[in-house]
């Protein structure tokens, strides 16, 4: 079976009168894995987005009311919950293999019949941050990437976050035992791949994902002519608050659109 296929495509109630949901199973290296799928009730075609969740298995998983929001911004959007989540098969490795089920996610999109093939858009919180650089380093056709508090580099992750030290040494092993699957797990080392505009928001009181990933990241981006942009708030941590929050996401997407009109100017 074609990884990105769908398998099963089922309806499930949505609290947007003019938004269909549904729980999709796709296939990723031969793995059942699923994901919330949000289709706006228009006629014509529209932007894709791919939301990367953030955390491993129960923490952290897509809510539907976040995945309505983005939709209602004008967008197809699909968030899966990686391998081995909510009936999925598999596990989830963070950031190893599991990266592939956002790959894959992506190519879903890609193939959808109400999605613009040209117009897609990554979007990564967290841990899912580091999920949609791996994505855009891979594929080709991403119009925009937005990292949100998003994880850049894998050690930093380890020595800042000792309450997951115990779930890291389990999944991964320690930075000194196994230096080579964290550098694996780490997209400041394929950033030279990344061909699309990014945009970095992340606020500087975060403790769950330090700002420190978000420099190094538009460090990195910079030095090696990447267009990035970067949106920092002094006040805010991991969770911003309302109605900043709701704010940022009309603002956000505001921003990957402007991406696709800029693209468009630039070929004609």
């Amino acid at each position: 079976m074609m990884d990105g296929q769908v398998i099963e495509k089922n309806r499930i109630p949505s609290p947007h009168p003019r938004i269909k949901l549904y729980l999709v199973t796709y296939s990723s290296d031969g793995l059942r894995v699923k994901g919330y799928l949000a289709e706006p009730d228009t006629v014509g075609k529209l932007p894709g987005f791919l939301y990367l969740r953030g955390g491993i298995k129960n923490v952290g998983m897509p809510r539907i009311a976040r995945i309505i929001q983005f939709s209602s911004e004008g967008f197809v959007v699909f968030a899966p919950f990686y391998r081995g989540n909510k009936g999925g098969e598999g596990q989830e490795d963070f950031a190893g293999n599991d990266r592939n089920d956002a790959i894959h996610a992506c190519l879903l999109l890609h193939r959808h019949p109400s999605v613009q093939k040209d117009n897609i858009h990554l979007f990564g919180f967290s841990r899912g941050g580091a999920m949609a650089l791996f994505t855009a380093s891979t594929l080709n056709f991403i119009r925009s990437l937005v990292c949100w508090n998003g994880v850049s580099d894998m050690r930093l992750t380890y020595e800042e976050r000792t309450d997951l030290r115990r779930m890291m040494k389990r999944v991964i092993g320690t930075p000194t035992k196994f230096p080579e699957q964290y550098d694996w797990r780490t997209p400041l080392n394929v950033s030279e791949k990344i061909t699309c505009p990014t945009l970095l928001i992340h606020g500087q009181q975060d403790e769950h994902v330090s700002i420190e990933h978000s420099y190094r990241l538009e460090e990195n981006l910079k030095s090696k002519g990447k267009s990035v942009e970067t949106w920092y708030y002094e006040g805010f941590n991991h969770f911003f608050p309302e109605p900043d929050n709701r704010g940022i996401v009309t603002e956000l997407t505001a921003w990957m659109k402007r991406q696709m009109y800029r693209s468009e100017k630039n070929s004609s």
